[in-house]
């Protein structure tokens, strides 16, 4: 239900503080869960460790004083707890000032020894009137927990006898899982942390159902069972062009690039995921699939992220594909009316036989004569209807997805089952990593002099941050102010810009004045994270590390080692966490993008690490990809068991939710 439904009677400003934290129906603000829960646990003060979080019932018997220093407060006072004075500092809550003289309070707070305390919160409530477990949930600036608790217990109220189970019965029973209404009530309204568990254990069950069936639907709208013309490949053409190349493919290579042409000499059309670390050789298996398909008299499509990256598709298939015949040609928004139209034209008369593009190869006025073969490049970054624009072109169009964020053999077959996987894990033969360094400051002013070094020796560098523009909310550097200190710093070196607001040209001018080494000094956001080749560029400084992803930075620190020299890549944070610097140094430790990956599930989630919320599969949420194997398995089979019999009664109401949802959030770039 939508939230302006009247029989919540949420206000107008409710509900706009609701949709600034994505929340826009029922269905999304119920399943809005805790990251974690508060426990109630008092305990005397004789057992009180510093730095540990307390909870005690006290009477204020000092007057409370605030001090402010610009736009921070903090307020100071006394109390009595099992006749001991203890001194309270509460941050950022001067109305702690209007606190009474004897009056009682339940203070929530961390110890800091010598009978001081500093608060989290407060309340007038006596102790014992507390839950024991209370759900904490994210927010953001300007919108309180408790504004949030009410609006769940708002909707569940009024919908709790309405609340469906789509989960069948039979599995229900078999795996003695909650119903969801009750679910929805132990997560959020939780007794003890026993029913939060339960809770916990059948909504995973529930998502993981529902990410398996959107995946097993997936396999269906692919055709992937329909009949399709084999291809005729001459696989000694194929070994003789390769044979040509100044180096060697590595054995997943040649497994991958002869698993692509089984796929293409048989009757079914092809659907299948080629991953691998930055650097190991994916675009080489794709070139050579590409020239079999020629070979067997077929068009091919190369889908590519940026402008910047389709051009250097071009450039490479070109050195690779030494045969004179083979026409191959690029495709861009930017390029103008007259080759454009001269593009097009030879594309449909089949006189292209390899079209590298960006989306505007999914344009309705892009033709191809024959085309078999579709190969989408960072695939996450393009959305399925895209991919099934594209594929359309063709009839029962072989489609090879490529992606650079690898994940673990067994869990890439358990994830992706609706298609094949390929993994080449083995790096090219003398491949170099770069060295990373973490500091634990925002500001690279202790390696100021090894960045100098790096820019006398003509090496260009990268200066990469998590904003655009300054902002009171997200505390963080930003390019606009970062361009201007690093102007001033590095003069008479040339300082650029880059950022995703720029317009298209903009940006490409920027990357390509870079790429010729006019500029040496590159600040920008994660833009760069893919399209950007510069051999010459071997410095990347990332400030606020703390706020990207361990994939994602792997894939940014990837754009410093693209040539002979040693990248040198410094990841800097102020944040003193240890769970931060836990994180942060496994890419200290290693350069492995396999292990980096799984390391990201585990400590981080798995966001989108698989690019699943442009595949119109549902988002993980509570699930854990790296501690949930288990329930993953029996949910893949229990997905697969759901679909083929989708008729049955049981089955209907699950299968018709997963669709109505997907189609909800399926979208287009």
């Amino acid at each position: 239900m939508d939230l302006h439904d009247k029989s919540f009677h949420f206000s107008a400003k409710r509900i706009e503080a609701l949709q600034r934290l994505h929340i826009y129906d029922s269905d999304d603000l119920l399943s809005y869960y805790p990251y974690r829960f508060d426990t109630i646990s008092s305990s005397p003060i004789s057992e009180w460790k510093i730095k540990e979080k307390v909870t005690f019932e006290a009477e204020v018997i000092s007057r409370a004083i605030t001090f402010r220093n610009g736009r921070f407060a903090s307020t100071k006072f006394e109390v009595m707890h099992e006749d001991t004075v203890l001194k309270i500092t509460i941050f950022n809550r001067p109305w702690a000032s209007k606190l009474a003289m004897n009056s009682m309070i339940t203070i929530t707070g961390i110890y800091m020894g010598n009978h001081k305390v500093t608060a989290m919160n407060y309340d007038t409530k006596p102790l014992h009137d507390h839950e024991a477990v209370t759900p904490v949930y994210s927010t953001k600036e300007g919108i309180q927990q408790r504004t949030i608790r009410a609006s769940i217990k708002t909707v569940y109220e009024v919908l709790q006898n309405e609340i469906t189970d789509y989960v069948p019965e039979e599995m229900i029973r078999k795996y003695h899982l909650l119903r969801r209404s009750e679910a929805y009530r132990k997560i959020h309204f939780p007794e003890s942390l026993e029913d939060t568990k339960q809770a916990f254990r059948t909504l995973k069950y529930e998502e993981f159902l529902r990410f398996f069936i959107a995946m097993e639907l997936n396999k269906d709208e692919e055709g992937l069972l329909s009949y399709k013309q084999p291809k005729n490949i001459d696989i000694t053409k194929v070994k003789t062009m390769i044979s040509c190349l100044p180096f060697s493919l590595t054995k997943d290579q040649v497994d991958t690039l002869n698993a692509i042409i089984n796929d293409m000499r048989s009757n079914v059309p092809m659907y299948r995921l080629v991953q691998g670390d930055v650097g190991c050789g994916k675009t080489v298996v794709a070139a050579f699939s590409m020239y079999a398909c020629f070979l067997s008299g077929y068009q091919s499509a190369l889908l590519a992220p940026t402008e910047i990256l389709a051009k250097q598709h071009l450039a490479s298939l070109k050195s690779m594909i030494k045969d004179s015949s083979i026409s191959i040609e690029v495709l861009y928004s930017a390029m103008n009316t007259k080759e454009k139209k001269d593009i097009l034209r030879r594309c449909e008369e089949g006189d292209i036989d390899i079209l590298i593009g960006t989306h505007a190869l999914i344009q309705d006025d892009v033709h191809f004569k024959k085309l078999g073969y579709v190969v989408a490049d960072e695939q996450q970054r393009f959305g399925v209807e895209q991919r099934k624009a594209l594929r359309l072109k063709g009839e029962n169009t072989d489609f090879l997805l490529m992606s650079a964020t690898p994940i673990p053999r067994t869990l890439a077959a358990s994830l992706f089952s609706d298609m094949k996987v390929s993994t080449i894990e083995t790096m090219p033969a003398g491949r170099k990593q770069p060295v990373t360094q973490l500091i634990l400051e925002n500001s690279f002013r202790s390696v100021l002099d090894e960045v100098n070094a790096l820019l006398e020796e003509g090496h260009q560098l990268y200066v990469i941050c998590a904003a655009v523009d300054e902002n009171e909310a997200f505390k963080a550097r930003d390019v606009n102010k970062m361009y201007v200190n690093l102007s001033k710093l590095f003069y008479p070196r040339k300082v650029g810009m880059l950022h995703g607001q720029m317009s298209s040209d903009e940006k490409q001018s920027v990357m390509d004045a870079f790429a010729k080494n006019e500029i040496q000094i590159l600040v920008s956001t994660t833009v760069v994270e893919v399209g950007m080749n510069v051999v010459n560029a071997t410095g990347m400084i990332i400030y606020d590390a703390d706020r990207f992803g361990l994939s994602q930075l792997h894939q940014l620190r990837g754009r410093i080692q693209r040539g002979n020299a040693v990248g040198k890549c410094w990841l800097l944070t102020d944040n003193k966490s240890e769970d931060v610097k836990e994180r942060l140094n496994v890419l200290v430790k290693t350069t492995n993008g396999f292990e980096i990956s799984y390391e990201d599930l585990r400590l981080r989630g798995p966001g989108d690490i698989l690019g699943t919320r442009q595949s119109g599969v549902p988002d993980l949420i509570l699930g854990n990809l790296y501690e949930d194997t288990k329930m993953i398995e029996v949910c893949r089979k229990d997905a697969k068991l759901i679909v083929e019999h989708c008729d049955q009664t049981d089955y209907i109401s699950i299968i018709e939710s997963v669709k109505q949802r997907r189609a909800q959030s399926a979208y287009i770039d």
